[in-house]
C-alpha cells in the first residue's frame, strides 16, 4: 500500500427531514438554548450538502451517510403506545410530548458520534475496524446505533477490507459517544498513527474528579474496550481525561474543545485535565513530532469556545503540507475568537495556512458544528474501490441529493408539527427513495431491515 493511495474520507451525515429544535441534549448549551424554535429542515440539509460540495470541489474526498428513520414509531410502540401511526403520534403528543420529540430527533446528522474507526494501517489484521457508539447518555441518541450499524455494514461490506464490532453494553460504565472523543495523530494519513481517546469519567475506580453541572458522556472503560476490539496495542493509544470545568461549561464532547489532524493538535488550554501529561504521552508514542497548537484561556474563554465552536472545526491536510481549518460562521461573530484565528493560528508557527468559513447555522443551533457533521475514515485506494453503494460525493450525486431534498423536505417545522402523521409519511417516502438513490438496499426498519 502506497502512502499516496491513502486519504482521509469525511463521511457527512445528511440532515434528516425531521430536523427540529427540541432542546434534548442536556449539557449542550446551544441545543438547550434554542429548544422550541421553528426549524427549517430544507435549509439545514442544503447547508450540509453545500459544505460537502465545497470540500469535494477543493479536492477532498467526501462521503455521505443517510439519516435515521424518524419518527421512530417502533420505539413509541415499545413504550406502550398503540394503534395506527396517527393514533400512536397523537397519544405520544398528549401523554408524553418529550418522548415524541426524542423519537423525531435528527441528531444522526452528527456522524462524529456514529462510531469509532481504526484504519487498516493501525490494525493487526490489516482491515478497517468500526464500532458504532452506544450513545446511552440520552434517549434520543440511544435509538441510533442499530441502524447506524446496518448503514456502516452496508457501505463497508467487504469482509476482506472491513471489520465490524458490536456496540458496547448500553450502561453508564461503558458510555460511548464515538469519534467525537477520539483523535488519530500521525505524520501523513498513510503512516501508522497514535490514537488519543478522551474520556470524562472513570466508571470503576478513579479519584472522583468529575464535572458537577453536566454529565460526562464518555468513560475510560468504553475507550479501552474499543481499543481492545480494534486490536490496538498499548504503544498505539493514549488515554486522557477531559477537563471537568470544560464539561461544566458546555463542552460535552472533546471535539468541542480540541481537534487533531496529522501531527497537529489544536486545543484549548482547558481541554485536558492534565495537559502536560497528555502531550508528553503523545510525544513519546508518535513517530512524527507532535505539533501542539495551544489556545490560552486569556485569548479565548470557555464561553467563547462553546458559543463559536472554534474547536469543532475541520482540520484538513493539503497536498503541499499545509492545512485548512473549516470553521462555522459563528467564529466571525465573536471578536476574541476571530482575532485568535488571525493572530494566533494563521500567524503562528504551525501548518494551518487557510481558514474557510461555512454557514451551518441550522446545525449549530442544535449544538453541532462542521466537525460534528463528519465521520473521518482513512482509506486506501483499494478500500475506497471496495465500498458498496453510491456514497462518495461527485457532481451528479450532489445534484441528485439537492433535488431529493427539495422534493421531500419542509421549509418550516415547529415542535407541534411532530405529531402530524403526514410528516411521518413524507419521511418514510423520502428515505425509501434515498436508499435507492444511494444504492444501499434496505437499511431501515420499515424496509424490513433488522426484522
Amino acid at each position: 500500500m502506497s502512502q499516496r493511495d491513502v486519504v482521509e474520507v469525511n463521511f457527512d451525515g445528511l440532515v434528516g427531514p425531521t430536523h427540529n429544535y427540541s432542546g434534548l441534549a442536556h449539557g449542550n448549551v446551544a441545543s438547550m438554548s434554542h429548544g422550541g424554535l421553528v426549524s427549517n429542515p430544507r435549509e439545514a440539509a442544503l447547508q450540509g450538502l453545500a459544505k460537502m460540495k465545497a470540500l469535494k470541489d477543493a479536492g477532498y474526498v467526501q462521503g455521505v451517510l443517510p439519516p435515521q428513520q424518524r419518527p421512530d414509531l417502533g420505539a413509541l410502540r415499545s413504550l406502550g403506545f398503540a394503534g395506527d401511526n396517527g393514533q400512536v403520534l397523537a397519544q405520544a403528543a398528549s401523554q408524553a410530548p418529550q418522548l415524541l420529540r426524542a423519537v423525531c430527533s435528527a441528531s444522526s446528522m452528527w456522524t462524529a458520534n456514529a462510531g469509532t474507526v481504526t484504519p487498516s494501517l493501525d490494525a493487526a489484521d490489516g482491515r478497517v475496524h468500526f464500532t458504532p457508539a452506544n450513545l446511552q447518555s440520552s434517549f434520543h441518541r440511544f435509538l441510533e446505533p442499530e441502524t447506524t450499524g446496518r448503514v456502516l455494514a452496508a457501505i463497508f461490506a467487504d469482509p476482506a477490507h472491513f471489520a465490524h464490532h458490536p456496540v458496547l453494553p448500553a450502561t453508564p460504565a461503558f458510555s460511548d459517544e464515538g469519534a467525537a472523543n477520539h483523535t488519530r495523530l500521525c505524520g501523513e494519513h498513510g503512516e501508522p498513527g497514535v490514537h488519543l481517546f478522551v474520556y470524562g469519567r472513570q466508571a470503576f475506580g478513579g479519584d472522583g474528579v468529575e464535572p458537577r453541572r453536566f454529565p460526562a458522556r464518555q468513560t475510560l472503560e468504553a475507550s479501552q474496550a474499543i481499543a481492545r476490539q480494534h486490536g490496538l496495542g498499548e504503544h498505539q493509544v493514549v488515554y486522557a481525561q477531559q477537563h471537568p470545568d470544560a464539561i461544566d461549561a458546555g463542552v460535552f464532547h472533546n471535539d468541542v474543545i480540541a481537534v487533531g489532524n496529522g501531527s497537529v493538535l489544536l486545543y484549548h488550554e482547558q481541554a485536558f485535565r492534565d495537559e502536560e501529561a497528555t502531550l508528553d504521552a503523545l510525544r513519546e508514542k508518535m513517530s512524527t513530532p507532535l505539533i501542539p497548537v495551544r489556545v490560552p484561556l486569556e485569548a479565548v474563554s470557555l464561553e467563547d469556545a462553546v458559543a463559536s465552536y472554534l474547536f469543532n472545526s475541520q482540520l484538513l491536510s493539503n497536498d503541499d503540507g499545509s492545512m485548512t481549518l473549516v470553521v462555522p460562521g459563528e467564529c466571525q461573530e465573536r471578536e476574541a475568537v476571530w482575532r485568535c484565528i488571525q493572530d494566533h493560528l494563521l500567524a503562528g508557527n504551525n501548518p494551518i495556512g487557510e481558514v474557510v468559513v461555512k454557514d451551518v447555522k441550522q446545525s449549530m443551533r442544535n449544538g453541532g458544528g462542521p466537525a460534528c457533521l463528519r465521520l473521518r475514515v482513512v482509506l486506501s485506494q483499494a478500500e475506497r474501490e471496495a465500498l458498496s453503494g453510491r456514497v462518495l460525493l461527485d457532481d451528479a450525486l450532489y445534484a441528485d441529493l439537492v433535488a431529493w431534498v427539495e422534493r421531500h423536505y419542509r421549509e418550516r417545522l415547529a415542535p407541534e408539527d411532530l405529531a402530524d402523521p403526514r410528516l411521518a409519511e413524507e419521511t418514510l417516502a423520502a428515505l425509501d427513495e434515498l436508499t435507492s438513490l444511494l444504492a444501499l438496499g434496505p437499511v431501515y426498519p420499515f424496509q424490513g431491515a433488522g426484522n
